[in-house]
């Protein structure tokens, strides 16, 4: 039973899955705190786009 308790076989395993988890759930927390200013953003671009008119010059 003591040498199932020192074992270390997988332990690295277990760290990948951990920091995986962490840097996946920091992914989604970026992505939701900063997804409606950049669509706010989007919306004012497309607004001041489609109320420019561009003047083609006569040659």
């Amino acid at each position: 039973m003591t040498n199932f308790f020192y074992d270390e076989c997988g332990a690295v395993t277990v760290d990948w899955v951990v920091l995986t988890a962490a840097t996946i759930g920091l992914g989604v927390a970026v992505t939701a705190s900063i997804g409606n200013g950049i669509q706010v953003l989007a919306d004012r671009i497309a607004t001041d786009l489609s109320s420019t008119t561009v003047q083609v010059p006569d040659n």
